[in-house]
């Protein structure tokens, strides 16, 4: 068990020894910009177009266990598979999950996805497996460019038109009931635990996983069940971040509290069995599946706003809102549960969490990638 930490100390040190294994992190350095203003993040504000409603499943009965929420530490869970996706889902999560959305979009240039899919040919079934609110398996499958967030916001939901699917049939998979029920005619959702075993008739020619980190246990297994599932030709792409935390001036201490805070993550997912770094070994992975034309895209989260680059400003506000909003979420269940904190405890060391994501002079940033390959002709 991780003992929560009285005063500044070092994390354990299993976890950065586990993270450093795999692909390395994106090669190319941000440039500090020293001269700007400190820049706040985005507001606090956000709204979220969507409402909670209920949804079926091919796999599962719409039993009341399915629908059925749990609460723990005043935040809300799923009860379908309980403890299987360590992330709350009530209102507040949801929301910066189409924030995050947002995000994801941005860092990849305005697009929903880079697989080389649906230029040859039409796409005729999709999956977004862990689909969480639905927004990406919807502006897929959508036809007109569809806007998530507050005005403010809307620039990066204008990803480009090619993104848009309308042909396609997509179906979106989660643990959680917490989809929309207003939803494009081809666009469906159902309750089913992807770690499972598939039990699809049809098979696909695309399927996306974005931000299932932590959340999978057995990827060998997934990525098999997935080449199983999908069309001669057909491509899977997954977008996940990395930890722990990097920095390439090392202006991250050692000693700080998001530092420590980030080893502590790590080590509870590690000791989960859902790692937080499964990003690192994506690649490896996909190819022993019996995937070909395997393509790693090396990206970068700032913390905040210390890039000098325009691009990566904008993204570390945005990393930085997202993190934030989701900072409690992403330890409350980990730490309590798995190293044996207090909630108490988690609480006080968040508080100095949030003051250092704001610090411009830590040039800190996690690697994300996105990975994808597709299964022989």
């Amino acid at each position: 068990m991780s003992s929560p930490p009285t005063q500044p100390a070092t994390a354990s040190a299993a976890s950065p020894t586990a993270a450093t294994s795999g692909s390395s992190p994106p090669t190319t350095a941000l440039e500090p910009d020293v001269d700007a203003d400190p820049a706040g993040a985005l507001d606090d504000d956000g709204n979220s177009a969507y409402g909670d409603s209920l949804v079926g499943s091919d796999t599962a009965s719409m039993a009341s266990s399915i629908l059925k929420y749990r609460m723990e530490n005043g935040r809300r869970y799923h009860a379908y598979k309980a403890g299987a996706y360590f992330m709350p889902n009530d209102d507040i999560e949801n929301e910066r999950l189409d924030l995050q959305h947002n995000l994801c979009v941005l860092i990849q240039g305005n697009k929903l996805f880079l697989a080389p899919v649906g230029k040859d040919k039409p796409l005729n079934r999709v999956l977004d497996a862990g689909t969480g609110t639905g927004i990406w398996a919807m502006d897929f499958g959508n036809s007109q460019t569809h806007f998530s967030l507050r005005p403010e916001m809307l620039t990066c939901s204008m990803y480009h038109k090619a993104d848009e699917h309308p042909e396609a049939n997509v179906v979106g998979v989660d643990l959680s009931p917490i989809q929309p029920s207003f939803v494009p005619p081809n666009v469906e959702f159902f309750i089913d635990d992807l770690e499972a075993d598939w039990t699809f008739i049809r098979p696909f020619d695309f399927i996306y996983c974005r931000m299932l980190t932590g959340s999978i246990r057995d990827w060998p297994k997934l990525f098999g069940q997935a080449l199983r599932h999908l069309n001669p030709g057909g491509y899977i792409e997954l977008h996940d971040p990395s930890n722990p935390l990097r920095s390439d001036d090392n202006t991250l201490p050692k000693d700080c509290a998001l530092n420590r805070w980030n080893d502590f993550f790590l080590e509870a997912s590690l000791k989960l069995g859902a790692p937080m770094n499964s990003s690192d070994h994506y690649e490896q992975q996909l190819k022993d599946a019996g995937f070909v034309n395997v393509t790693v895209v090396e990206e970068k989260w700032p913390i905040n706003t210390w890039p000098r680059d325009k691009k990566y400003k904008e993204v570390g506000a945005w990393v930085q809102e997202n993190i934030q909003q989701g900072l409690e979420a992403l330890s409350l269940a980990l730490f309590t549960n798995v190293l044996g904190w207090s909630p108490e405890q988690v609480q006080l060391l968040l508080v100095d969490v949030r003051k250092d994501l704001k610090k411009r002079e830590y040039h800190a940033y996690w690697p994300v990638r996105t990975v994808y390959g597709q299964k022989p002709e």
